[in-house]
């Protein structure tokens, strides 16, 4: 999920960096809410397993990574307090985090960063390539900038960035690490495959991530689920066209195998999430491209999607951005 208002230039200087990557993995799984209860899908001691943990703000979605001897985690909240939530859910564990993973620049999927690092200091703070580690820096700098909205809280203050006058800020260029070779493994078994080789959509460069052993599928926020997806600030038209030619290469990539499907918003699902989306994506083009104002396109896709989370947030901030109101002699 991109921030109302972010600067297009923003965009540009991201675009003007490369992005590849292909990788590999194992895990077993299970899903919980955002609190304390967990209920694993494998509970045997040396087999990977995953808990989804949800948070409340922005409907988004963490991953705990674990084979009974490490932890790995993925994406780490938009609140501190749902950072902290999350913190306490891995501590119940009494197992060692060795790695955060982090699958793009996007404050919902970040911030929880210098928590986990205080509370975790042997675990490395990672992500699949260099691009989406200057993501992050380029965005938090953005949001440190005035870049927050009444929609979005402003950037935590602990992750200002470290500069001559904030010495005490997060020290981006050295707490973030970018994987070797496009794998994760976790200590005592377990590789997790990610794969980073997308055009620009949601997100100008995104993480997905396959467990072979598992046979699930992690879209991050290619994937939303009965929530409405996120198309607002300066996501173009191109970046949906984007979006939704790399939903159908990722079904037919793995249509085989038929995966357990697990997306950065909403609940877990089957391979029919991706033609929902797609479905959804069409509608929202044509709605946006026929609407004669806002009003019109905010009240014929709820019509259409009643029971979607994030209206007020997601879907209102992405109509605004694709259906332009001038005022009167404008």
């Amino acid at each position: 999920m991109l921030r109302p208002g972010r600067a297009v230039l923003e965009k540009r200087f991201k675009r003007a960096l490369p992005a590849p990557f292909v990788a590999c993995a194992a895990i077993a799984l299970c899903a919980c809410a955002g609190s304390p209860a967990v209920e694993p899908r494998d509970k045997q001691a040396g087999r990977l397993q995953v808990e989804m943990f949800k948070g409340d703000f922005a409907t988004v979605n963490s991953f705990i990574f674990s084979n009974g001897r490490s932890i790995v985690v993925m994406d780490v909240q938009r609140k501190r307090e749902e950072a902290r939530k999350l913190v306490e859910v891995v501590k119940a564990k009494g197992l060692p985090v060795t790695h955060v993973l982090i699958t793009h620049g996007h404050t919902d999927h970040f911030t929880g960063m210098p928590l986990f690092r205080d509370e975790f200091p042997d675990a490395r703070i990672v992500v699949a390539n260099d691009d989406i580690k200057r993501d992050i820096k380029v965005y938090a700098i953005y949001m440190d900038s005035g870049g927050e909205t009444g929609a979005e809280p402003a950037l935590e203050p602990a992750l200002r960035p470290k500069t001559r006058d904030n010495p005490n800020g997060f020290d981006y260029e050295n707490s973030i690490s970018v994987l070797a070779g496009g794998t994760l493994t976790l200590d005592g078994g377990g590789t997790l495959e990610l794969t980073t080789d997308y055009r620009p959509a949601e997100a100008d460069h995104m993480t997905t991530v396959y467990s072979r052993d598992l046979n699930a599928l992690f879209l991050s926020d290619f994937g939303y689920n009965k929530v409405h997806h996120w198309q607002g600030d300066d996501i173009t038209r191109e970046d949906i066209a984007n979006w939704r030619a790399e939903l159908l290469r990722l079904k037919a990539k793995y249509a085989d195998r038929n995966p357990t499907v697990y997306p950065g918003h909403g609940d877990t699902a089957d391979m029919r999430l991706f033609d929902t989306m797609v479905e959804y994506i069409d509608n929202y083009t044509r709605i946006t491209a026929e609407a004669k104002s806002r009003k019109e396109a905010m009240s014929r896709m709820i019509a259409l999607y009643p029971d979607y989370a994030e209206a007020d947030f997601f879907l209102k901030y992405s109509i605004e951005n694709h259906v332009k109101e001038h005022r009167n002699g404008e």
